[in-house]
């Protein structure tokens, strides 16, 4: 598990997207940190895990890509 820390003003999704690129996978970042789970908008310096997730793969792409 990864360590982030927050700049001011980040949120959960803007970290997720930061962490993995996808803005989505906030909802692994909260489960992560159930002591922030009320934080919407992060102050500077707070310690976020970041936990390890396994990219999903879609069995249901459009043709040009796969």
């Amino acid at each position: 598990m990864r360590k982030y820390v927050t700049a001011l003003g980040d949120t959960w999704d803007i970290i997720a997207y930061k962490m993995y690129g996808n803005e989505r996978r906030m909802s692994a970042l909260i489960e992560a940190n159930p002591q922030h789970r009320e934080t919407v908008v992060f102050s500077a310096d707070v310690a976020i895990n970041v936990p390890d997730v396994s990219a999903a793969v879609s069995t249901v792409l459009p043709p040009w890509k796969r």
